[in-house]
């Protein structure tokens, strides 16, 4: 199975359009150790032809332009797609968005919880997507599932689900609910593990994630590949940036460093490749010439990046 990273940016991108931190100025003038970053998301194959998404980002179509792959195929008919599926995590702008975009009649199916299928459902604009086109299929929770086309044939790639704490989004927030989590319920954010049949090895996909506790690090365990949660290296981040008021756990991410962050509480989980993704713009291992960046690095974590291919 082929697993490429279509975006490694959290919300915004890198740089952010609007955003003139340090970093985003850095990334602008294309300094030495800085990379552009499109928002979240990861594209799979298993048998060389059909892709299956995870999460539509609203960048999508810049991502499919720097990836051949997803293209319509040269010698193919006038309209077409290698795009079979989009796996959604959550509800984010970040994660959703990008279905806009896919809205030219071309086949293809969503698979989401109930939840965030109830988010498209009352959400009216994502009607450009034809149901006789677009099939909504749901994604059970914690169970595993065979991904397959509209035509009901496999794709290759099995998913199994698994809550994850995290917060519901950020436009559907109650604030009447501070105190309850904004609203958030089971299924809001989920985990994903990404498999093949009769295959043994299993990549995670956790893009949002704020908190890792025994459960989480057993399920973990021996996987070949983890691509996690790196929004923010310290909580109080952005605040500290001067770029905003929200914490990271505010927005329902875990940070990085210290020792109730990622970097610490995964590291005695036997995991093959470890690496960060959906990177917030005011993170500093964005620039790989910080300590910051450095110690990532040598904790054994690797930084997404746009473009990066792991085969399992």
């Amino acid at each position: 199975m082929l697993l490429k990273v279509l975006g490694s940016a959290a919300g915004g991108g890198f740089p952010q359009w609007n955003c003139n931190y340090r970093l985003s100025r850095a990334v602008r003038r294309r300094e030495e150790g800085f990379r552009p970053r499109t928002q979240s998301s990861l594209a799979a194959c298993a048998n060389g032809r059909d892709w299956v998404l995870f999460n539509a980002s609203p960048d999508i179509r810049s991502q499919i332009d720097a990836t051949p792959e997803l293209q319509p195929p040269q010698e193919g008919k006038l309209r077409g797609t290698p795009i079979r599926a989009v796996v959604l995590t959550n509800a984010d702008v970040d994660h959703i968005a990008g279905l806009l975009s896919l809205r030219e009649r071309e086949r293809f199916v969503i698979y989401a919880t109930a939840r965030v299928l109830e988010v498209l459902e009352q959400n009216t604009i994502f009607n450009v997507l034809d149901p006789h086109y677009v099939e909504r299929r749901l994604l059970p929770l914690g169970g595993v599932i065979p991904i397959a086309d509209s035509d009901g044939q496999s794709t290759g790639i099995l998913v199994e689900t698994f809550s994850v704490s995290g917060k519901i989004a950020l436009f559907l927030e109650d604030a009447g609910r501070a105190n309850d989590g904004f609203g958030t319920e089971e299924g809001d954010t989920v985990g994903l593990r990404i498999f093949e049949a009769d295959v043994g090895s299993s990549a995670f996909y956790i893009p949002g994630c704020a908190a890792v506790d025994g459960n989480l690090k057993a399920r973990l365990a021996g996987a070949a590949c983890l691509f996690f949660d790196g929004t923010v290296f310290t909580d109080d981040e952005m605040p500290v940036a001067g770029v905003g008021s929200k914490t990271g756990k505010r927005m329902g991410h875990l940070q990085i460093s210290g020792a109730q962050g990622s970097m610490a509480l995964l590291a005695d989980v036997p995991v093959a490749r470890r690496i960060y993704v959906h990177i917030n713009n005011t993170n500093p291992i964005l620039d790989e010439r910080s300590s910051e960046h450095q110690e990532v690095r040598m904790s054994g974590w690797e930084i997404g990046h746009d473009g990066m291919e792991i085969r399992l």
